[in-house]
């Protein structure tokens, strides 16, 4: 029954992130080919011109679905149990594609970020965790700390969908209250990661307490009968 069960939730966490994905591609696609008459650029149109700004967009925004798909298969116990090269495989790209490519770019966004220095002071927040959960949990993995890095692989992927939430939470905040577009932005940029981050401590902290009940269990059936039945 407890096999059943987490089948159930691990199917279903991984229908949700695949519709994260879809909705994330979906809002990809519009750029292509590089096109600044669509989506969020026509409310940038003060830095189309500034070329770093707009490389550093891009860059983000075809590179960040690589994060999105190579991070969703790190939490997959199937793949590393069976298929342990591919999970390696996959956390490399998931590693490489923030610390190299996305970090670099999302500070630049960061620094040009709408919604005045609450805005921008955000952004460059989570930009700096989002690197900074993602190298600890390379670190740790080196070192063979394998629950210290699935922790910080926790936390990292949590800002990753960072990307997808700032969208659903600007379509739910606006959607409830009448706000100016400056406002909208200032609580938005902190709404997009914080809430993550909270979910992805209760995550740990939840399995951090499993683990324990478990390691109790296993010291008790490994007692001599006698002395389970005393106790």
């Amino acid at each position: 029954m407890a096999t059943i069960v987490s089948f159930l939730k691990n199917s279903l966490a991984y229908i949700l992130l695949s519709i994260v994905i879809l909705f994330m591609l979906k809002g990809i696609v519009i750029y292509y080919p590089l096109r600044d008459d669509v989506g969020f650029l026509l409310f940038k149109k003060a830095y189309l011109h500034i070329w770093w700004w707009k490389i550093a967009f891009y860059t983000h925004v075809f590179t960040i679905i690589f994060a999105l798909l190579a991070g969703s298969t790190q939490f997959s116990n199937f793949l590393l149990r069976h298929h342990r090269n591919i999970h390696r495989l996959m956390g490399k790209i998931y590693v490489y594609d923030i610390l190299i490519v996305n970090f670099p770019a999302a500070m630049v966004m960061a620094i040009y970020a709408n919604g005045l220095l609450p805005g921008k002071a955000a952004f460059v927040v989570l930009d700096s965790l989002w690197f900074w959960f993602t190298y600890k949990a390379v670190l740790e993995v080196r070192k063979g700390n394998t629950k210290s890095h699935k922790e910080y692989m926790i936390r990292s992927y949590a800002l990753t969908l960072s990307a997808v939430m700032l969208r659903l939470w600007k379509i739910i905040i606006s959607s409830f209250i009448i706000i100016d577009p400056v406002h909208l932005y200032m609580i938005d940029a902190w709404m997009g990661f914080v809430p993550n981050l909270l979910f992805a401590e209760w995550l740990i902290r939840r399995g951090r307490k499993i683990n324990v009940a478990t390691g109790r269990l296993r010291k008790i059936n490994k007692l001599p009968r006698q002395l389970i039945e005393q106790r």
